[in-house]
């Protein structure tokens, strides 16, 4: 059985999204241990979700490349451009949860911990990451669908 540069790109990074998501899960437990309140930084909190989804994503993305009827480079291309916004998106909750930032990365002014980010760089950021996922996510999953293995219509 062989598996695509692609599905085996995105099964890696899903291994690696679960193992985050576990070490981040350990950090927000130690973090609410120690609260008053019992919570850890919502960063914290996100980045552990977030990792846990994204590898699960991972695997979906690993088993559309491995229908597509797409060419393999451009699936693995694909399939790394959403993973790349994926990790980019973990890291930067990560980062906020590192640097004690805010508790809405969103909420004017923006900021990175304690540092101003400006409102367009985040704003072609996320136009970016909303392209590169759906674009890709979508690119693998019309592939997969020109498979005749998946034709249950007809």
């Amino acid at each position: 059985m062989t598996v695509s540069s692609a599905s085996a790109f995105a099964i890696v990074s899903a291994g690696v999204f679960l193992l985050v998501g576990l070490f981040s899960g350990l950090w927000k437990f130690l973090q609410m241990w120690r609260s008053e309140q019992g919570l850890a930084h919502p960063y914290v909190d996100i980045a552990h979700r977030a990792s846990l989804l994204y590898g699960f994503a991972c695997i979906t993305l690993a088993v559309l490349a491995h229908f597509s009827m797409f060419n393999p480079n451009y699936n693995l291309f694909a399939a790394a451009i959403v993973i790349l916004f994926f990790a980019l998106a973990v890291a930067g909750y990560l980062i906020q949860a590192a640097l004690n930032g805010p508790d809405n990365q969103l909420r004017q002014p923006h900021r990175l911990g304690k540092h101003a980010m400006p409102r367009a760089g985040l704003a072609v950021f996320m136009v970016a990451l909303v392209f590169a996922e759906i674009g890709g996510t979508l690119y693998l999953f019309v592939g997969a669908l020109q498979n005749p293995l998946l034709r249950f219509w007809s």
